[in-house]
């Protein structure tokens, strides 16, 4: 009768309650999984997840900058990053604004030459080992500073989406209504994409750059299948994004497997159940009468 208590036991509480790095990692994850899925939800109400990846990437020079400086300074890679981000935002929207280039086509030429420059620049300095820190990250790593840094990004989040919903709900719906009737439409864009740079950093120093968007799309697109209402879509993707992160942090910690990946695999396997199995997945849709799939 014991058996299964001590099995759950070791599996699921053991490694948090012993190991100092686990509950950093931990509460780095939860930290996460709050401020990026909602987010993401935004992302994809506002067709820009791409956009969400490209600049994921273009975070990357300003980092490596901070890490040529001052080596793995938290303070340092985070100040890189961030105005690495912004100007890559920044830049492909006015390229986009006053030239033939379409937006998607200015800021996936941005972040191709970001991501090259901040690889070189990575391996000037440092070592292989480095290179793949920044990266894929490393959760497991994460110290007092970056937890810190982690739950304050996701407070920050919190409260800019709770002051920014109406309008940003408005410009996923009908952007050029917004900015006939508001003024908020400018702010309601760029403050979500500075708050989407500043989530992209904070991810980058838990997953790496080529990971931190994980966070953001997945659960999102898996919460798709489960709920219509922007509500119940926010609350599903965070609990998804929940359950992914801890479930890739224990399966890595046990596996011996690199977090980062890990945690983006298992909730990659989240929206590709939700695509099969959720009420508005592949079997269940197709159960429904004909009438009321096309309404």
């Amino acid at each position: 009768m014991s058996a299964l208590p001590d099995l759950l036991w070791s599996v699921f509480i053991q490694p948090v309650a012993e190991f100092g790095f686990m509950q950093r990692a931990l509460a780095g994850c939860l930290a996460l999984s709050v401020s990026a899925a909602p987010m993401g939800v935004f992302l994809m109400l506002r067709r820009m997840s791409l956009t969400g990846d490209a600049m994921a990437h273009g975070i990357l020079p300003g980092a490596a900058l901070g890490y040529l400086v001052a080596g793995l300074s938290l303070g340092a890679m985070t100040v890189g990053g961030i105005v690495a981000g912004l100007l890559v935002a920044v830049a492909s929207g006015l390229v986009a604004r006053h030239s033939i280039l379409r937006e998607d086509t200015s800021l996936a030429s941005f972040y191709l030459l970001s991501l090259s420059i901040g690889v070189l620049l990575v391996s000037l300095k440092g070592s292989s080992v480095d290179l793949l820190h920044v990266l894929f990250g490393t959760v497991l790593a994460l110290n007092n500073d970056a937890v810190l840094l982690l739950g304050g990004t996701a407070t920050l989040t919190l409260v800019g989406l709770a002051v920014l919903y109406r309008p940003l709900v408005l410009e996923c719906l009908d952007p050029g209504f917004l900015r006939s009737v508001s003024r908020w439409s400018p702010v309601a864009h760029y403050g979500f994409l500075v708050l989407m740079v500043l989530n992209l950093v904070a991810g980058f120093h838990a997953l790496g750059t080529l990971m931190a968007v994980g966070l953001m799309v997945l659960p999102a697109a898996a919460a798709r299948f489960w709920a219509r209402d922007i509500t119940r879509l926010l609350l599903t993707a965070t609990a998804i994004g929940l359950v992914g992160a801890v479930a890739g942090l224990l399966l890595s910690y046990h596996a011996d497997l690199p977090t980062g990946p890990v945690i983006v695999m298992c909730l990659g396997t989240l929206m590709l159940l939700s695509l099969a199995l959720g009420p508005f997945g592949l079997v269940f849709s197709r159960m429904q009468p004909a009438t009321h799939r096309r309404a």
